[in-house]
């Protein structure tokens, strides 16, 4: 790499509790302030304290929405981050390493080791828990970033704190900064071409679904804690008491999907999310929600399993229990966001979606797409419109013949019914998880269990979404890769590389799984010579729905990865040359 470059990959890593994510979002924020676009991927392990973990950043003058192949800059605090990432660093890399942990490159690692005295330099100007702000000057050194484009940031995070420690910290950038230009020669290759300057929202997936929840109208989210989905509590927690909003944390997940489901019988837009254990004891409640036809938006993040599993690792592995989780016939809408703009506007179509049809609706996110912290533009809150279903006014109640009684399950050539809220004159009805007649009373009548259950079935019989799945591509090319979630941004950037190779490759990405968009996906399945079906689970749940839904057996090929990681760009071109 010579001269000034479009992108750079830069690390920090360290024990938990050292500060290291603190520390990459304080990095991640600079650089969206300057303008450029953003990729940051934590990975850390389920506990507080102890192991390795690391914050990995992309930067870029252009859009990018998956992990860089290779490492340009590690900041090291101990000899393990080095060690462990080694591996990533590509050919002319720089490391620079806390002198404290006397760090070494492993054999045959071909890049630079600047060793700072990071921990003492941080001691000198106060505290050594600034070796983070110590570190961060030693990366402007290194790029070639003015130490001053710090200053605002400091006074947002510390100036509640005066100014005396603001400057101490900016001391600390400061000296970090020095210590590399006067004891290092200035390298070629690490100084980013200028970005736009252009401000963009910067933020994770969960929080892009908080706020398309709460652009919605969501003005109740009952949930208990689990990773990784508290982010999504811990942003509404903030946020709900500016509208009017309550976020309840429960005693499980259980309390959680039926308070949710109360709140909605009320009148309230509620919603409740979880990952993959809690989901599977909300699996009763979803039923309850089917069965009364009261909407509710559950969102899964979904992690790594079965059961505990690795907490804190990525997997796409909860789409057969999203779809046919429960028991009984339960109609549901599943949808499945792939960017940050999916998941602000998919969330928000969730909440239409479920008082439309009156029926439980469940987002699946996986753990790269909730947890990545990436930048975006295209977030537009007035493109959100509210449609609350078909919902009895109270002229229409007390129009009702002889005052007679609401029928809340009456049946309908669509199967949904309108519904009341609590406190309408005339609107009162039963809810609950029995089987019932029109008026919503539990029966056991055989003829009655078949009229409402072909009710329900038929509410979604003409179902149409109009985001339910992107495809970019030629209309007929040689391989069509297709996927779901987060795998959308890596499958983009390895056909952009494949394209470049001369090659006719396109992507078809499903954003609902069920009803499954068979009249959608058809034509771009028959078109395609061959068909590869990337996802991160073990027992290739994507393909076995296509192939259940629409077929395509004989020309379409199964990629699976169930490590706890995602694909990167570089492997999926390999992976994927195999077919072309």
């Amino acid at each position: 790499m010579n001269g000034v470059v479009e992108e750079l990959t830069w690390m920090v890593g360290g024990e938990q509790g050292e500060g290291i994510d603190s520390t990459g979002a304080t990095f991640a924020s600079l650089m969206n302030r300057q303008g450029y676009f953003l990729y940051g991927y934590r990975n850390f392990g389920s506990r507080i304290k102890g192991g390795h973990t690391n914050y990995k950043l992309r930067i870029a003058t252009h859009p990018v929405a998956a992990q860089s192949d290779h490492v340009d800059i590690l900041l090291a605090f101990d000899q393990p981050t080095i060690n462990i990432n080694a591996k990533e660093l590509r050919e002319g890399a720089v490391v620079i390493a806390d002198e404290r942990v006397h760090p070494k490159l492993p054999e045959g690692i071909r890049a630079s080791l600047y060793v700072v005295p990071l921990t003492q330099i941080a001691e000198e100007h106060g505290n050594r828990i600034m070796k983070n702000m110590v570190s961060l000057g030693a990366t402007a050194g290194l790029m070639g970033l003015p130490v001053e484009a710090f200053y605002e940031l400091m006074q947002k995070r510390f100036g509640r704190k005066g100014n005396e420690v603001v400057e101490q910290n900016m001391q600390a950038i400061a000296a970090g900064a020095a210590y590399i230009r006067q004891h290092y020669e200035k390298l070629e290759g690490f100084d980013l071409a200028p970005a736009d300057g252009k401000s963009r929202y910067l933020m994770i997936g969960n929080e892009a679904m908080a706020l398309g929840a709460l652009t919605a109208g969501c003005r109740v989210m009952t949930a208990y804690p689990i990773t990784p989905a508290s982010d999504i509590m811990e942003y509404l927690v903030r946020k709900f008491p500016k509208v009017g909003g309550v976020m309840i944390q429960t005693e499980d997940e259980i309390s959680a999907v039926n308070m949710a489901i109360g709140a909605s019988y009320a009148g309230a837009r509620a919603m409740t999310a979880t990952s993959g254990p809690g989901f599977s004891l909300m699996a009763e409640g979803i039923g309850l929600s089917g069965m009364s036809e009261t909407p509710i938006v559950v969102i899964d993040t979904e992690r790594t399993g079965p059961s505990t599993g690795m907490p804190t690792r990525h997997e796409q592995s909860d789409l057969n229990m999203a779809i046919f989780g429960t028991h009984g016939d339960v109609q549901r809408i599943v949808l499945s966001p792939s960017t940050l703009e999916d998941a602000f506007y998919i969330t928000a179509d969730a909440f239409n979606l479920a008082d439309a049809y009156q029926v439980p609706v469940i987002m699946l996110a996986d753990f790269a797409l909730c947890e990545a912290l990436q930048t975006t533009e295209g977030l537009d809150p007035t493109q959100v419109r509210i449609d609350r279903g078909s919902i009895m006014t109270d002229e229409q109640l007390m129009q009702l013949p002889g005052g007679g009684q609401f029928k809340r399950y009456a049946i309908t050539p669509t199967g949904i019914s309108p519904r009341t809220f609590p406190s309408q004159v005339n609107g009162i009805y039963q809810a609950d998880g029995l089987e019932h007649g029109e008026d919503g009373h539990p029966t056991e009548d055989f003829d009655v269990r078949q009229k409402q259950m072909s009710k329900r079935l038929a509410k979604l019989a003409g179902f149409h979404y109009d985001r339910a799945i992107d495809y970019e591509g030629p209309q007929q090319p040689d391989l069509l890769v297709v996927g779901f979630g987060s795998t959308r941004g890596v499958i983009d950037e390895a056909l952009a590389q494949l394209r470049q190779e001369g090659h006719a490759v396109a992507r078809l990405t499903l954003r609902c799984l069920w009803p499954f968009p068979a009249e959608e996906t058809t034509p771009y399945l028959e078109a395609a010579k061959h068909i590869v079906i990337v996802e991160n689970n073990a027992g290739a749940q994507l393909a076995g729905l296509i192939h259940r839904e629409v077929g395509y057996h004989g020309k379409s090929s199964s990629l699976s990865q169930y490590n706890g990681r995602t694909f990167l760009p570089s492997q999926l071109v390999r992976l994927l040359k195999e077919w072309l």
